[in-house]
């Protein structure tokens, strides 16, 4: 069992060191190519417009000099080039070794990271079954929303902004805080690149067959194209914000952590559009700063109320017990509950030492209701308090 804890965090490392290379290839790429779209010119010369050049972007970079041009639906009067570059692996692999870590981490180790008996008692396939669910019929009403509302970008917007945020509330009501949070993501993850495979990719392979057999090529695909391929940089930053908010339970532990969820990304919206429009030339100010006044207002709402510290004196020895039976399980230079192989995040508390070193952010996760995950060892709400009491009294271990 210890080995195979082992491998299977090994297994975890590699697979998000490849998720993290893949994916800043792709939202490098989705970024870089938003940024040319919204920043061509006319062209300058008169030939490059009976060409079929419908704008130009010069650009340094490197120490060289670099001419972009973009022809809308191929060249004319020449053949279109052989030596056509695709941007689809990156977001193919992103998704593999992501989905290959949902499977990893939130299916094999269900009882741990996904379901939460006080939010609903799971079984394990029942809880993978909602999880494909949920991320299959994402994607389904998403697509419909698309083909049904195609050119009405504002009501569109408004309706997907509005669906995710319905998923996200339903995703708590079955699985815990992160499964909930990590699942948004996942759903996010899949519209992108099913963007990619199922409407960009092969609309434009339909374009370059046209252009090739001489045909008059029909814009459409190229349109459809660049609807999702401007949906998947608007959701570019609430998938992110969701990959790193596992390193931090205050988001996702909240009461409200689903409502959280919501204001940072309509934040991360925000500020995407500003930087969007800014590669048109407009500067508005005030979606930046939008967005910054959801978060600190988030910050604000969020901070953490004084703890009580009672009149009673909780002795460390009460303390002591109470990490002993509830978290050193998890929490001991050997775990001895199945799944983990190491400490999480290295945070050992077999000792006095140990315990006062890490007092706080102790006292913090277990109090916010995060720690221990899925409440596995069954930790009351009255040890809860306790730790937080001793916390506010001094974090004494003597």
């Amino acid at each position: 069992m210890i080995m195979e804890s082992y491998l299977l965090d090994w297994a975890n490392l590699l697979l998000r060191w490849l998720h993290l290379i893949t994916g800043i290839a792709w939202i490098g790429a989705s970024f870089y190519f938003v940024m040319l779209d919204n920043s061509l010119r006319p062209p300058k010369k008169s030939e490059d417009a009976t060409r079929g050049v419908f704008g130009e972007l010069w650009a340094v970079h490197g120490g060289g000099f670099y001419c972009s041009q973009k022809f809308l639906t191929g060249p004319k009067g020449e053949p279109l080039t052989e030596d056509l570059h695709w941007s689809k692996w990156e977001a193919y692999t992103t998704w593999l070794s992501g989905m290959s870590l949902l499977v990893a981490i939130y299916w094999v180790g269900a009882s741990t990271h996904l379901i939460d008996a006080r939010v609903m008692a799971l079984s394990q396939p029942e809880a993978i079954g909602i999880s494909i669910g949920f991320i299959a019929i994402g994607w389904v009403v998403y697509d419909l929303l698309c083909r049904s509302l195609f050119g009405r970008d504002g009501v569109l917007a408004v309706l997907l902004f509005v669906f995710v945020a319905f998923a996200d509330w339903l995703l708590h009501q079955f699985f815990s805080a992160r499964g909930a949070y990590i699942h948004v993501g996942a759903m996010l993850g899949t519209m992108m690149v099913a963007n990619v495979f199922i409407h960009i990719i092969p609309g434009q392979k339909r374009m370059v067959a046209q252009i090739r057999s001489g045909q008059t090529v029909d814009p459409r695909p190229g349109q459809i194209g660049k609807q999702r391929s401007v949906h998947n940089t608007y959701f570019t930053l609430p998938v992110l914000f969701v990959m790193i908010s596992n390193h931090y339970p205050m988001t996702y532990s909240n009461p409200n952590g689903w409502a959280v969820l919501v204001v940072v990304m309509l934040a991360g919206v925000l500020i995407r559009q500003f930087f969007v429009l800014r590669h048109r030339g407009q500067v508005k100010w005030w979606l930046p700063a939008s967005g910054v006044a959801l978060l600190v207002t988030l910050i604000v709402l969020m901070a953490p109320k004084p703890v009580d510290a009672g009149p009673e004196k909780i002795a460390f020895a009460t303390v002591q017990h109470i990490v002993e039976k509830r978290c050193v399980p998890c929490h001991s230079a050997v775990p001895t509950q199945p799944g983990f192989a190491q400490a999480p995040k290295g945070v050992v508390l077999g000792t006095p030492e140990e315990i006062g070193q890490h007092a706080a952010k102790m006292a913090e996760t277990v109090a916010s209701g995060y720690m221990p995950l899925a409440n596995l060892t069954g930790i009351t709400a009255e040890e809860r308090q306790q730790i937080a009491a001793w916390h506010a009294q001094g974090a004494v271990i003597h």
